[in-house]
């Protein structure tokens, strides 16, 4: 059914929201009124962000500066409650897409399409179809993969092992792009091509993970009627019980009242701190504690108690509309568990052998100049961004909390740190944020505005788009190093 095929009688069981075209299961028996949320995001209240946004001169001068629309777009709204983060984020992505680099133009925008394809990410399929047409695109490439030259048609198997099993990655998949012929590719533009690729599936976790809203118009591009929606609408909102002013009470999950719930990590965080000091656990403590968190990851999400649906109901609602296959090959392929029931020895890439630092961020820099800088400045700045605060308490140190959800994030793609002692994400890291980190990771067309409420209910929206930007870079990075690492071993 993932390409709308498939028996009369199963097609009688589906059909199309009338707001979004998304494709729906009758049976759910959705009512869908007039819209519930307004605003650049689904999960935020529009005051919070047009507050940000009002009057910041910073803002508007980034986006003069940077935008490649041209205009104060959904996704910069929402990011622009970090304005320092903004800058990075806007500045690396404006050299991606327009300045010198090995790919011309509208092959950078079509590699965006192909990426935020992957995910089903409607709003940044339109965005990058109206961007291709503008850069000079063939207009005839956006019916699909069948139109485009073979040699991007060939980046296909690494859009798709990067997008969900990095670890599947080798030397020999890049041997097989670079190799000798008429629709080889150089070792600069494939880096170019990865770079792209790693941005806009992480882009599409950030899309997905605060709510981002289609555009108010969709343009109709040189002819081409953009995709209407973004993955969720007001039809999700129906379908999650329209949540916008429900009440999260402890009942609803089985968590503690919310402000004990802030008052309790604030204890833990402290408590970590103090342990640390006293005594180091040894290295083989910290391995155990590696693989148990990796093993204990495979039971989020899955079967969860936390959903009032079961896993396998996601399949029903997940079929890719022909607007957003055309794009990809192999729809069904999807993250599969790191570690995986049953198996032992698994592969775990040591952070140390292959770092960003010493090994990632050279050998990017000397193959696609100057990226390296723009996204080690990227990763930093999300890394140290503070405001020494948590929901009410103010000069607070939040290291330990973002290098447990940076590194939740790459333990679920195998990467391990061996300095970190990863007993430290199961104390700080409460069950409802890991579904949510694990959902918007590893596959952020399923996440709900039920899932972002559900965690940190006293913190403010701004700390959880912080969240956001954490786990985008997070998972960029990840990918980023798995495919780094396979053009190294190429090259010795």
């Amino acid at each position: 059914m993932n390409r709308g095929g498939g028996s009369p009688s199963a097609a009688a069981n589906y059909m199309l929201c009338t707001n979004c075209r998304k494709v729906l299961r009758k049976d759910k028996r959705i009512r869908v009124s007039q819209p519930l949320t307004r605003g650049p995001s689904a999960f935020i209240p529009e005051k919070e962000v047009v507050q940000a946004n009002t009057g910041d001169e910073r803002t508007n001068f980034l986006v003069e500066e940077y935008s490649t629309s041209g205009r104060l777009d959904n996704i910069t709204q929402v990011m622009s409650l970090h304005t320092q983060y903004l800058e990075s984020f806007l500045r690396s992505q404006f050299y991606m897409l327009r300045m010198d680099g090995p790919l011309p133009l509208p092959h950078r925008h079509y590699i965006a399409i192909m990426a935020a394809a992957r995910h089903q990410c409607s709003y940044l399929i339109n965005m990058h179809v109206d961007e291709f047409l503008k850069t000079g695109g063939i207009a005839e490439w956006l019916n699909g993969l069948e139109y485009v030259p073979q040699r991007l048609k060939n980046l296909n198997e690494i859009n798709k092992l990067l997008a969900h099993r990095p670890w599947l990655i080798t030397k020999e998949h890049i041997q097989k792009l670079v190799k000798t012929g008429e629709n080889n590719w150089s070792l600069p533009e494939l880096v170019h091509a990865v770079v792209l690729l790693a941005h806009y599936h992480a882009l599409a976790s950030f899309v997905f993970g605060s709510g981002i809203n289609p555009e108010r118009d969709p343009e109709i591009s040189n002819g081409f009627r953009l995709i209407s929606v973004n993955n969720f609408c007001v039809c999700d909102l129906a379908n999650d019980n329209n949540i916008e002013n429900a009440s999260l009470t402890g009942n609803n999950f089985g968590i503690v009242d919310s402000l004990s719930e802030l008052e309790a990590l604030m204890e833990r965080m402290k408590r970590l701190q103090e342990e640390r000091e006293d005594e180091e656990a040894s290295q083989e403590e910290m391995t155990t504690r590696f693989e148990k968190e990796k093993k204990d990851s495979l039971f989020v999400v899955s079967g969860d108690t936390f959903h009032s649906f079961p896993h396998s109901d996601f399949e029903d609602d997940m079929i890719i509309t022909s607007d957003v296959s055309r794009y990809i090959e192999d729809p069904g392929f999807g993250y599969e568990d790191f570690a995986r029931r049953g198996e032992e020895h698994l592969p775990t890439f040591r952070a140390q052998d292959y770092t960003w630092e010493n090994h990632g961020f050279s050998l990017v820099n000397r193959l696609y100049s100057d990226i390296g800088h723009l996204l080690d400045e990227k990763f930093r700045m999300v890394y140290s961004l503070t405001y020494n605060t948590m929901a009410t308490h103010e000069d607070v140190d939040t290291t330990t909390l973002h290098r447990a959800l940076f590194n939740y994030v790459h333990c679920m793609f195998g990467i391990r740190y061996d300095d970190y002692d990863y007993g430290e994400v199961n104390q700080l890291l409460e069950r409802s944020l890991k579904v949510y980190i694990k959902t918007v990771t590893c596959y952020p067309e399923r996440t709900t505005k039920r899932m972002y409420d559900s965690y940190w209910r006293q913190f403010k929206h701004s700390e959880k788009v912080h969240v956001n930007l954490l786990l985008m870079e997070a998972r960029m990075q990840a990918e980023l190093l798995y495919a780094l690492r396979a053009i190294t071993r190429h090259l010795t």
